[in-house]
């Protein structure tokens, strides 16, 4: 059987890609580069300070919570190390009212637009399907299902196309809405990405599909899916699309900056691919060490986008030792109160299933009804297995038929 084409990451950028800080931390002004820097310019030192404060946060967040899956208290964890700068860059350039639709990994975002330790745990403790209000927090549930949430990205985005039909380019420049459409080069490979760009471009609508191309889609490098950078895909659909240096958070910022402002005015959607690099392995249930060297580890950690972008504000008098310390001091706090949150899901303490049904639909639906009526009876088939009858072959007769019509 032949063999797709092998080949393991190499720790350098695609030819054009955008950078703007360099190894060190010190900013290159590349005139190639003309178009994004004047984004830059409009990035004042408090926000940088805060997405300092994104990125350190973040990574203490997902350092404890692989622990605690360690330890059992977490069904599965899926780290973001390494890519904080890629989620930090472009969050940092949306408008607070900005929709953001993630994977399963954008805990850097989520925790920016002030989801809780303890709702962003809930999933990964198997307690909930989403522990927060995405109206609250312009930030959708994590989707699971590879891709999907580019469907709904766009769907969202044709929604507020529909809302502001009729407004003028500085209307909404001003107030308009778009979407951030969040996945990774595993799921560039999937249906939902091409139907989605396909239907976007269609219709000129306010999303920026962001890709974070951390090189591996689990065990499957990204030379094997693309022989271009996935950016280039985007002509394909007729807009256009960017690729930045994702370990670069100030190059990530310039350019989803021009893309939002490009999707919000009308121009349509666009494109950013983050080259970054996933430091950890894919979830806690892989090990990274069976398909990639440690070589190859070593070569991309000395692009670490929290060392590059910390030296960079040093130097530039951004960032001093006082507010370092007071970050990290935060970060410490919230990993107790990460550890706190998820000991005390006790079953007294966590939803049930019946949330499920409660924010399927927004009015009362007869379906969910019926299904959750279902659900009840179920359930209290369970509440003294010890004295349910059993039948021939030693199994139990709790009840197992579903609604009228559906399956068991």
């Amino acid at each position: 059987m032949e063999q797709p084409r092998p080949g393991a990451p190499a720790a350098q950028l695609p030819e054009g890609a955008v950078s703007l800080l360099d190894r060190e931390g010190s900013l290159q002004r590349d005139e190639r580069f003309a178009r994004y820097l004047p984004y830059l310019d409009t990035l004042i030192e408090d926000r940088m300070r805060q997405m300092y404060r994104w990125m350190v946060t973040e990574r203490r967040l997902d350092r404890e919570a692989t622990s605690l899956q360690r330890q059992g208290q977490l069904a599965l964890w899926v780290p973001a190390i390494g890519q904080e700068g890629a989620q930090a860059g472009a969050l940092a350039a949306l408008h607070q009212d900005d929709w953001i639709f993630p994977t399963y990994r954008e805990h850097l975002m989520a925790l920016a637009r002030g989801v809780t330790p303890r709702q962003l745990l809930l999933l990964f403790r198997g307690a909930a399907h989403a522990g927060w209000d995405a109206e609250q927090h312009r930030v959708q549930p994590y989707t699971l299902v590879l891709a999907a949430q580019t469907l709904h990205a766009t769907g969202y985005a044709w929604g507020i196309a529909r809302d502001q039909a009729g407004w003028d380019q500085d209307r909404r420049a001003q107030d308009g809405q778009i979407t951030l459409a969040c996945y990774g080069d595993g799921a560039s490979s999937e249906g939902d990405v091409h139907e989605s760009m396909v239907f976007a471009a269609s219709y000129d609508l306010p999303v920026v599909f962001f890709c974070q191309n951390n090189h591996w889609a689990i065990s499957v490098p990204s030379s094997t899916q693309t022989r271009v950078p996935l950016a280039r895909r985007a002509a394909g659909y007729g807009f256009e699309g960017v690729t930045v240096d994702g370990n670069d958070p100030l190059a990530v910022y310039a350019v989803t900056a021009w893309a939002a402002e490009q999707a919000r005015t009308g121009a349509g959607p666009v494109l950013v691919e983050a080259d970054t690099y996933r430091v950890g392995a894919h979830t806690t249930a892989d090990d990274p060490t069976k398909y990639r060297t440690a070589e190859e580890e070593q070569a991309f950690a000395a692009l670490d986008p929290l060392t590059r972008f910390e030296t960079h504000l040093r130097a530039t008098g951004v960032l001093d030792d006082a507010f370092a310390a007071e970050v990290h001091d935060e970060a410490e706090q919230l990993a107790a109160q990460t550890r706190e949150a998820v000991l005390g899901m006790t079953p007294e303490t966590i939803g049930t299933l019946d949330d499920v049904f409660a924010h399927t639909y927004a009015e009362p639906h007869p379906l969910i009804e019926e299904e959750q009526a279902w659900h009840h009876q179920w359930q209290a088939g369970f509440a003294d297995l010890e004295s349910a009858p059993e039948v021939a072959g030693g199994e139990s007769t709790v009840p197992v038929d579903g609604p009228e019509g559906a399956p068991a």
